[in-house]
């Protein structure tokens, strides 16, 4: 299997060196066999909904971004006038430069540390490096209905999966 190596935009500074994974490398490692059900545990127990967390992961990409980025970002999403105030005022968008009038003409944001911590750990958890909590205090597998039975089964089905 050949692979090549690319600089990573994010590490220029660093000069840091990644390989270059294709489709076939994220299909053998079963990355998205899961992610459905670590989509959910992650909106329900940090209580964000489902476009939320894919705009909050697509923004992380970003690094820094505008409004209009923003703006951009959510066409494809839900249509959800309050999600940019829900956001800001929840402390998952941070302003990174003010708007000062005189040498900016807009603020630049970017993801908050609550932000990235989140989307690290959705990443631990798909590479399995890390499991889904499954204690009493979790908010998601508390066995109230018969979908939180459903979702506690599968997580289990998930922890005990030995090609994860």
């Amino acid at each position: 299997m050949e692979r090549s190596f690319v600089l990573c935009a994010k590490n220029f500074r660093y000069s840091t060196y990644r390989m270059r994974l294709t489709g076939t490398d994220l299909q053998d490692m079963n990355l998205l066999k899961y992610y459905r059900l670590i989509r959910r545990w992650a909106c329900k127990t940090y209580d964000l909904k489902d476009a939320d967390l894919e705009l909050l992961i697509y923004l992380d990409c970003k690094m820094l971004f505008t409004r209009n980025d923003f703006i951009n970002g959510v066409y494809t999403y839900s249509w959800d006038k309050n999600r940019w105030e829900r956001l800001r005022r929840n402390g998952w968008i941070d302003v990174f430069k003010e708007r000062n009038r005189t040498t900016s003409k807009y603020a630049v944001y970017k993801t908050s540390n609550k932000c990235k911590l989140l989307i690290k750990r959705i990443y631990r958890i798909m590479l399995a490096e890390e499991d889904l909590p499954t204690s009493e205090r979790s908010t998601f597998y508390k066995n109230k209905t018969y979908t939180d039975k459903v979702y506690n089964k599968a997580i289990d089905d998930m922890i005990n999966d030995k090609e994860r």
